[in-house]
């Protein structure tokens, strides 16, 4: 073993035990093989994670996802390469602190310069990792309302009812209200006068939505009557209350409406409304 152990001394390197350049050129190649095993070792354990990751995303999403993987791998790449670079080059005695504090000083310039764009990559990249919303989900942010068009690395794209599009820096989201994840509650309030028979204003809701429900397939919950909820000035409040599948609560909102409004014509139940009653004086 001692004698082994010396013939490869003697061979790469030299007399005062510096590597010649053939112990240079074996050492230049354990380092690539090096990098090239850590970075499997690091794709395989991404990819894994992706992969768990990604078997309940639509195929955009999908997409996105794994662009944004290929692009971590790069860098990771990229850091291990020069990381390797720098071992090779103060093997053959260059001094690599002066390249490592042009780097440092570098970094240091780009971070300062580019703060906002590297907040809004970051941000961009966990808000599609941690999946805080998607394509087509309706959602809050900050003071802007609607359904999400596009979720970029960068910017969030958002258009409201109105139709307008608002490009959102990912790098200034705070909170995010998301409205399109699991069930969405409709709420309908129906004013009746005083003198109307509340039992009977019930008994119409409650045949109308039973109706409703075997009609609707988007209904998850409901609907119910909760019963008087307010008396109010112009009349008594029954408040109507459903769970539907997300986006589809406003609709079934207005079905619910349409429907008890022909209900109560047909029933002549009357709606409540503003109206003042004038006496002449007389008993």
């Amino acid at each position: 073993m001692n004698n082994l152990y010396l013939f490869i001394q003697d061979f790469f390197t030299t007399e005062n035990g510096d590597l010649n350049p053939l112990g240079k050129a074996v050492k230049i190649v354990i380092i690539f093989i090096s990098i090239k095993i850590v970075s499997r070792i690091l794709n395989s354990v991404i990819d894994r994670s992706v992969n768990r990751r990604v078997r309940n995303v639509s195929l955009v999403e999908e997409k996105k996802i794994r662009t944004l993987v290929t692009v971590f791998k790069n860098v990771l790449k990229y850091i291990l390469y020069f990381i390797g670079i720098v071992i090779i080059l103060d093997m053959f005695g260059v001094n690599t602190s002066s390249i490592l504090a042009t780097a440092g000083i570098g970094g240091l310039a780009i971070s300062f310069g580019a703060q906002s764009l590297v907040k809004d990559i970051i941000t961009g990249f966990f808000i599609l990792f941690e999946d805080q919303y998607s394509v087509g989900d309706y959602i809050t942010i900050g003071d802007y309302t609607g359904v999400v068009e596009e979720v970029g690395v960068r910017v969030t794209k958002l258009r409201d009812f109105s139709g307008e599009l608002h490009i959102i820096p990912n790098g200034s989201i705070n909170v995010v209200t998301n409205m399109g994840r699991g069930p969405m509650r409709s709420l309908v309030r129906v004013r009746i006068p005083y003198e109307e028979d509340v039992d009977k204003a019930t008994r119409v809701i409650e045949g109308v939505l039973e109706k409703i429900k075997k009609e609707n397939d988007n209904i998850v919950d409901g609907p119910s009557v909760l019963g008087v909820t307010s008396l109010e000035d112009t009349g008594v409040i029954i408040t109507i209350i459903a769970k539907t599948k997300p986006m589809e609560q406003w609709a079934l909102e207005r079905q619910m409406r349409k429907a008890i409004k022909e209900a109560f014509d047909r029933e002549n139940i009357k709606f409540a409304y503003p109206r003042m009653i004038v006496y002449n004086g007389k008993p």
